[in-house]
């Protein structure tokens, strides 16, 4: 295994941009654009490579992998007072546990963009 395996590589289009946008999250910033989604990754890919060698010739530790995480399917969330009074109400009103609601919220808005 490679360095760089260790490290989840996104290619997405960017409807702002009008291209598609490679990223690595985590490892380094910017990414890399193009019109052809294929040549984009091959060019993340690479440039992933060149950070990790700067990050090893500049005696540099490379941040925690990306890649391959596991996920327990939790996280607490701080939100203040009011918006929990607002979601706890949303979630009643629609006859649904705070957490269904949440989840469910999340989905719509996070998750299920095109």
């Amino acid at each position: 295994m490679k360095s760089s395996d260790r490290y989840l590589k996104i290619v997405e289009w960017s409807a702002e941009d009008e291209c598609y946008v490679g990223a690595c999250p985590g490892l380094m910033l910017g990414g890399i654009h193009g019109d052809d989604e294929s040549k984009v990754y091959k060019e993340l890919c690479q440039a992933v490579e060149e950070w990790i060698k700067i990050h090893e010739e500049d005696g540099m530790p490379l941040p925690p992998s990306t890649a391959g995480k596991e996920y327990s399917g939790k996280f607490v969330i701080r939100v203040g007072k009011e918006l929990h009074k607002d979601l706890a109400v949303r979630a009643l009103h629609e006859r649904q546990s705070l957490n269904t609601y949440c989840v469910r919220v999340l989905r719509e808005r996070c998750v299920s963009k095109p």
